[in-house]
């Protein structure tokens, strides 16, 4: 386990890597939370040290396209992407988050993202598709880094609707040669969404020809199997929250890689840029 130290090498050897952040929420798009402030606190800070960043979300439709100069990208739109054998068309939205200088990539399509809300409806009941809104997100997020052609080092994932994209990167996508060297860093928070999703989102992941093996965490799928998945696909896990669920947390340890505990805002840009460079390129 790896804990909080001062700054070492990490600003020298992470100086031009590549890093991803696929978070389900970051500020300022969506409202203040634990990991929609951690996840872009966390690359503004990689950006602010020379890190080439890149930051993907989902293109919720309470997002204020208007306010936040949200425009769609035609050379990396037009795509079907198939989910649970339906072609569902691929949307990319691209904004600067202002003064930092850092590009915002939004994962959209009508059918899954237009509605004004973001997990739950007027009753605060979970949205029956977000199972396939996940895979949708997972495999946007991909195809469109294919496009840009931007091979990164790290993939630092945020969120339980971005848990499926770990699962997706070492299975469906394991022969994509600009992943191959790429590590997975998950970030476990304390925001289980309560119930499950879709029972029937384990049958969506084996339409992709994902062995049995590999889904046999999510036949279940509520908050803590999806995350126990990002973690077993990942190649090291951050404490987002201070507290976590006892059964992620002896999972958590149960599980042979690097884990950095959880970090306050103000430590957090040192940690996380040793924790990169020590523990997950080291690996």
């Amino acid at each position: 386990m790896c804990i909080f130290a001062p700054l070492t090498k990490g600003f020298d050897l992470m100086k031009d890597k590549r890093i991803l952040y696929v978070s389900s929420e970051v500020v300022p798009y969506l409202p203040e939370t634990e990991m929609a402030s951690t996840a872009f606190n966390a690359a503004r800070n990689a950006h602010s040290k020379g890190v080439q960043t890149r930051i993907f979300m989902p293109r919720f439709g309470v997002i204020n396209e208007r306010r936040h100069q949200l425009h769609e990208v035609i050379r990396l739109s037009g795509m079907n992407l198939i989910i649970n054998d339906m072609d569902m068309p691929l949307i990319i939205k691209v904004a600067s988050i202002p003064k930092e200088r850092m590009q915002v990539y939004f994962i959209d399509n009508d059918e899954y993202f237009k509605r004004k809300a973001i997990f739950t409806d007027e009753d605060d009941k979970l949205f029956d598709d977000n199972d396939e809104r996940a895979i949708f997100f997972a495999k946007g997020v991909v195809e469109t880094v294919k496009k840009l052609n931007w091979a990164p080092d790290i993939i630092h994932i945020h969120g339980w609707m971005a848990s499926l994209l770990p699962l997706y990167l070492r299975e469906f996508y394991k022969e994509e040669p600009l992943f191959a060297e790429s590590k997975i860093v998950t970030s476990i928070y304390n925001n289980d969404f309560g119930g499950t999703l879709n029972p029937t989102l384990v049958d969506k992941v084996k339409f992709d020809k994902i062995d049995d093996s590999k889904t046999d965490v999510i036949n279940t799928p509520n908050h803590t199997n999806i995350l126990k998945s990002a973690i077993e696909n990942s190649d090291a896990v951050i404490k987002g929250s201070e507290s976590i669920s006892e059964e992620l947390t002896s999972f958590i340890d149960s599980v042979n890689k690097p884990v950095l505990d959880y970090q306050t805002e103000e430590e957090l840009t040192e940690a996380y840029l040793n924790f990169y460079a020590d523990e997950v390129l080291a690996e």
